[in-house]
């Protein structure tokens, strides 16, 4: 939650409820970090009329450390959906292997340079750009956007968060046009080799358990998971 903030966020009863004007998931759901005192199905029902009246889908980000505990089950009971099963995996950077020497640049404030470019090579929609730099603009601890060149031409891109000696990777991708091509490793060795550089001594990230190609990526990279995580939403 600190190293992707939402545009604002309410805390209510234990649960933390976060809004992003639609622009992710991540940003614009409930975590239900903290023990209850509130009737479970009043919560619940309270939720759903939050976040309708901000024209959002109720949306929970469930991990194996929610609470109540029965929390998944009830919602699955009320027809929530289960989608997008996520792996989140953690990396020691002991023994890191050394990045090649690209062209890179790692700016440490986002740029709306930085924010088209990676929107251009994501399929960012034009009005979710804005959301995405103000969000950005949020992050309280040391970041680093990183933008890769082959000839001059930015291919890759990603976001490095250093917080209490762990790096978290954001959004790392390729523009389309150079996939299979090494660059996204390149781009996470570069911005794992800054983190290490600025006091780094952890790395975690999160991808999608069906997203194949990433993982084969991570793996090759060192990460291994450590749990998984998921969302509930109304359907």
């Amino acid at each position: 939650m600190n190293n992707w903030p939402a545009l604002s966020s309410l805390l209510y009863d234990g649960w933390v409820l976060r809004f992003a004007d639609g622009y992710t998931k991540r940003a614009n759901s409930i975590s239900p970090l903290y023990r209850s005192t509130l009737d479970l199905h009043r919560k619940i029902e309270e939720c759903e009329q939050l976040y309708s009246s901000q024209h959002l889908r109720p949306t929970y980000k469930m991990t194996p450390f929610i609470q109540p505990d029965n929390l998944d089950r009830s919602l699955e009971e009320k027809g929530y959906a289960c989608i997008d099963m996520t792996s989140v995996q953690t990396l020691t950077l002991t023994s890191l292997k050394k990045p090649d020497p690209h062209s890179v640049t790692i700016e440490e404030n986002v740029t709306v340079r930085w924010v088209e470019q990676f929107g251009r090579a994501n399929h960012v929609e034009h009005k979710n750009k804005e959301i995405m730099r103000r969000m950005l603009s949020n992050i309280r601890t040391k970041k680093g956007f990183i933008t890769l060149y082959d000839q001059e031409q930015p291919v890759a891109f990603g976001l490095g968060v250093i917080e209490r000696e762990h790096i978290g990777l954001y959004d790392i991708v390729t523009d389309p046009a150079y996939r299979n091509q090494g660059f996204g490793e390149q781009v996470i060795l570069h911005l794992l080799q800054w983190g290490k550089e600025n006091g780094a001594k952890h790395s975690y990230l999160a991808v999608v358990a069906n997203n194949a190609p990433a993982l084969r990526l991570y793996s090759k990279v060192g990460y291994s998971e450590i749990y998984k995580y998921w969302y509930r939403v109304k359907e």
